[in-house]
């Protein structure tokens, strides 16, 4: 393998550069991440309606595609969230229009 910054040879498990003192791994961290790519529309949205399906697709993908699997942990955090907001906004509601009603 050769260093980016400074153009020599260098061995493949390299972390820094021997003749530049420059990191390689950067280098291999933006690949991964462009590898891993997005978590795509669909499963957005059903870790939002089914966070428990976010917390299971995070809880696989979390070494093998770790960014995809931090989009699909935050959509069941935002999607459990929302669900309480409206659990208790239909709460609230249901008791004040009909107080007598329980």
């Amino acid at each position: 393998m050769f260093c980016k910054n400074c153009g020599k040879e260098i061995d493949d498990n390299a972390i820094i550069c021997i003749h530049c003192g420059v990191s390689t791994q950067l280098n291999q961290r933006v690949i991964r991440v462009e590898e891993d790519g997005e978590l795509g529309g669909l499963l957005t949205l059903v870790c939002f309606l089914a966070p428990i399906a976010g917390l299971i697709l995070y809880l696989v993908w979390k070494d093998s595609m770790p960014y995809k699997s931090k989009q699909a942990g935050k959509w069941a955090l935002i999607g459990f969230g929302a669900n309480i907001a409206f659990t208790l906004l239909y709460v609230v509601f249901l008791l004040g229009v009909s107080p007598g009603f329980y």
